[in-house]
């Protein structure tokens, strides 16, 4: 008798397509194809690791060949001599072929040849190329002609975890299936039922951690699940899967984040030496700390984003985290995960990472100081910015005092803000290039070339200097050297300004995209 263990990934792999979880849309769509009798000749089933590729490759391979009915069926019975013999891999008619190892040209032509030959036991003979994007070029030269017209009892499946590496005349040839990422609350009633059929106690709080961890594939989420019940004997809890992933707990990350934001940085890097000597994995921690800056982000009261029912947090939690966001902007929020994702590849880098995590700590501080650019823009204008406060806080003129003059571009493009005309405003900053301006006279020329514009715009003029104004508009074979638009000299102005460019320093790669 065989004693050895099978692994709960093999032993509770989906049999039928009812069992297959997380892909309705391909589940139906195959279902009815079958039920309908419009069986491709080739199909290519792409998506990540253990979304079920594999397995729904050999679902379709018993159902194509299952002895329960007398043609093709949605239901295969899995008992007959054809849907046993396929489960485990033995059909004669069914191949299952590993590219990484058959990548040669003389590989596809062997598997090729033998395709003529019509099936032994079963209706169809169906050929399994798992991770098809390891093929060779040549391989897959001589796989076009007959993928693309095969012999009549003669099925393709191919899978890939990268479809991209996959040739197009392959994929135009196939029907395509995107299997998506299994949803957390459909593997936490997967791992639930599992637990039930292994008489094993798995907590809410275990089972959270391991789908969530599982990022979407069941096989990573049952082999996790298979690890913490060999590590704890058959009593699955919260600590014990934090333990296992070496994760700390998500009040232990609030309460950290709480700490970095409130600028005590001997205290929090205090906590990190806490968490480090208890065994936690500083790459994991960033990994919480960039999720807890998600989830903040998201629940930031500016924001209005919402979904804070589907965060991973408990209720105290989320209230915890409503009112550190009260003191963090969005700025600061963004300006964090900025910084964390940049660490994430000098993390992995680094001779000694609490090393470099705690530096990581002090950049986060600081750059949680460092005031919004729109405060920096205020500070770098000085008594331009007061100047222009007063002006805004004067009343309107009256309709007898006279129209205000236009002298510059960058007096239109204030007096289109002032009206709210923010489409002819953009049009102007973007696209004009001004040649001449004066009070009465614009030469310019116009790179997206918009008719409507110098229409509107001299309407728009009109009404609020009450005079006509020439507009004169010359075209690409008059235009003399490209110019800079009145947006383009605004920008130039603010990152020449030092308080600026510093900000800009603090950021590898930084820029000003916009002024507004």
């Amino acid at each position: 008798m065989d004693t050895n263990y099978t692994v709960l990934a093999r032993k509770y792999r989906s049999q039928d397509f009812a069992s297959l979880i997380g892909q309705e849309v391909l589940v139906k769509t195959l279902t009815t194809a079958i039920n309908t009798d419009r069986i491709a000749h080739a199909y290519i089933f792409t998506g990540i690791r253990g979304t079920g590729k594999t397995s729904t490759a050999r679902i379709l391979a018993k159902a194509l060949n299952c002895q329960s009915a007398d043609k093709a069926t949605a239901t295969p019975c899995g008992t007959c001599e054809n849907c046993r013999a396929i489960a485990a891999g033995q059909h004669i008619d069914v191949l299952e072929i590993d590219a990484a190892s058959h990548t040669g040209v003389d590989n596809m032509r062997d598997i090729l040849d033998a395709a003529g030959y019509r099936p032994t036991n079963g209706r169809y003979k169906v050929y399994i190329i798992d991770e098809v994007h390891m093929l060779s070029t040549s391989a897959f030269n001589a796989l076009l002609k007959t993928l693309e017209e095969p012999p009549s009892h003669v099925i393709f499946i191919l899978a890939t975890t990268e479809i991209r590496k996959v040739p197009v005349t392959i994929l135009s040839r196939c029907q395509r299936f995107d299997l998506v990422r299994i949803p957390v609350d459909i593997l936490k009633k997967h791992f639930a039922w599992m637990a039930d059929q292994e008489k094993i106690e798995l907590t809410e709080g275990a089972n959270d951690l391991i789908a969530r961890a599982a990022d979407g594939s069941a096989r990573d989420g049952v082999s996790l699940l298979d690890q913490a019940i060999a590590q704890t004997g058959g009593k699955v809890d919260e600590a014990a899967v934090l333990e296992m992933l070496k994760r700390a707990d998500r009040g232990v990350v609030v309460d950290f984040m709480q700490t970095l934001l409130s600028g005590d940085v001997a205290a929090a890097i205090a906590k990190a030496d806490a968490l480090y000597a208890n065994g936690a994995d500083l790459t994991m921690l960033l990994t919480d700390m960039m999720e807890w800056t998600h989830w903040a982000t998201r629940m930031h009261p500016a924001l209005r984003a919402g979904g804070a029912s589907s965060s991973p947090y408990t209720a105290d939690q989320k209230e915890q985290i409503k009112k550190i966001v009260e003191t963090a902007g969005i700025n600061t929020l963004s300006r964090i995960w900025q910084v964390m994702v940049a660490a994430q590849p000098e993390m992995q880098a680094a001779g000694n990472q609490k090393q470099c995590f705690d530096m990581l700590l002090v950049r986060l501080m600081h750059i949680a100081d460092i005031p919004p650019v729109s405060v920096l823009l205020q500070h770098s204008e000085g008594e331009k910015s007061k100047t222009k406060s007063v002006k805004a806080a004067q009343p309107e003129p009256s309709s007898h005092s006279a129209p205000p003059a236009l002298n510059s571009p960058a007096d239109l493009a204030c007096a289109l803000s002032d009206a709210k005309e923010l489409l002819l405003m953009t049009h102007w900053n973007n696209n004009i290039e001004v040649i001449e301006f004066s009070d009465g006279h614009i030469k310019f020329f116009d790179r997206r070339d918009d008719r409507d514009f110098q229409i509107k715009l001299n309407k728009f003029l009109l009404e609020k200097t009450g005079k006509t104004w020439t507009l004169e508009k010359i075209e690409q074979a008059s235009r003399p050297e490209p110019l800079q638009t009145p947006g383009e000299i605004k920008k130039a102005e603010i990152e020449s300004d030092p308080a600026v460019a510093n900000a800009l320093n603090l950021f590898a790669g930084a820029e000003v995209v916009s002024v507004k």
